[in-house]
């Protein structure tokens, strides 16, 4: 069974960082594309950002220069680097693993992670 093991949420002020981390297999990590994406209150899940096993990674426009995703292969981890936080960023960040094996496309979820900016 896949685990993808999200860390690193927590109640932040506004203005403030917090890194979230992601920890799968190397079996999974190494094939896939990584992403992380969150959902508020009341609201749909979006995407934040993804990084393909080669290092391309794609943002959400309202989000570049606030948040960098990067990916460290010795420790099969994702991590989601944000910066300047918003009450408006305050929502549950999930981690994600998408590709492709043997022709069939896979997609798994960890089970997210609370991110909360208040003063």
């Amino acid at each position: 069974q896949v685990q993808l093991v999200e860390s690193g949420g927590g109640l932040v002020q506004p203005g403030g960082s917090l890194r979230l981390s992601c920890a799968t297999s190397r079996s999974i990590f190494s094939i896939s594309t990584m992403g992380w994406y969150r959902q508020a209150p009341g609201k749909q899940r979006e995407l934040v950002a993804t990084i393909t096993n080669s290092g391309n990674t794609n943002y959400v426009d309202s989000l570049k220069g606030r948040f960098t995703i990067s990916r460290d292969t010795a420790k099969n981890t994702v991590y989601l680097q944000m910066n300047s936080l918003k009450p408006e960023d305050t929502a549950v960040y999930y981690c994600n693993a998408f590709g492709v094996f043997f022709k069939k496309e896979y997609n798994y979820w960890g089970q997210g992670t609370q991110v909360t900016v208040s003063s």
